[in-house]
């Protein structure tokens, strides 16, 4: 075989790492699981050591195992999430000085469209009334803790995203209500010193929910559009009022799994 049909050895880890990706994300290897032993991969790929090295550390960049040095070690599975998604994103935010209007301008676009989607669902009745239903409840129930209303009130936006029926946008809308829920606990959270949300407020935000899951419920996407577009916006105001409009951290995601 000559030296121009000779495969390279960055190229065996590239099939190496794309055979393991793929048994990852069709479900083959799930979350948690654990990769064979390095002596077990290399008599299953019949490759070198530093081809399964550098396998290996690809799907370590790319978030899909973790490797735990140790007598406990081994290459653990992760299955890719909105989470770790929401997180590269704010990395990506902060590297281009992006701020929290930024992502809350972004949102005020996007999530009427959600809640436009969840309006025109079919099935409506069984995949997203109910769920919205819960998450008023909750705040009904919560209403006397003014530390519980900011995560409650993020919990309704995310369902009206997490039930809109696209995937894609699920995702992505999905991990900018992420972006902005870290913002926004650090804005309200107690240690922050901001005045905390008042009655007045509450009670306003917790109509707006209402009125626009009745909207919902009755199939009207126009309504729905309207009625989250405006909620946003007050929302929007008050928490960029309250907290300083600097640029994404990052490491705030983590703060609010």
């Amino acid at each position: 075989m000559t030296s121009a049909h000779r495969i390279r050895q960055p190229r065996v880890a590239e099939i190496i790492a794309a055979r393991l990706r793929d048994d990852i994300l069709s479900g083959r290897l799930k979350e948690g699981d654990v990769l064979p032993s390095q002596d077990g991969l290399l008599a299953e790929f019949g490759v070198s050591p530093p081809a399964l090295r550098e396998a290996i550390h690809i799907l370590e960049t790319e978030g899909l195992i973790s490797v735990r040095r140790g007598n406990m070690g081994g290459a653990v599975v992760h299955q890719p999430s909105a989470d770790r998604t929401a997180h590269m994103i704010s990395m990506v935010l902060q590297a281009r000085s992006a701020t929290p209007a930024d992502v809350s301008g972004a949102l005020l676009h996007l999530e009427p469209i959600c809640a436009s989607m969840c309006a025109a669902r079919s099935d409506r009745m069984t995949e997203v009334v109910p769920h919205l239903e819960d998450e008023i409840q909750r705040q009904i129930d919560d209403f006397d803790d003014p530390s519980r209303y900011v995560p409650n009130a993020r919990r309704f936006h995310e369902t009206i995203v997490s039930r809109c029926g696209n995937e894609p946008m699920i995702l992505l809308i999905g991990s900018l209500e992420l972006i902005w829920s870290a913002h926004e606990s650090s804005v309200w959270g107690d240690e922050t010193g901001a005045d905390p949300m008042n009655d007045k407020t509450m009670r306003a935000a917790l109509r707006d929910h209402q009125r626009l899951l009745d909207a919902i419920r009755d199939g009207n996407q126009a309504r729905a559009a309207r009625l989250a577009a405006d909620h946003l916006a007050v929302a929007r105001r008050n928490t960029l009022a309250a907290g300083t409009d600097k640029t994404i951290e990052a490491r705030l995601i983590s703060d609010v799994q």
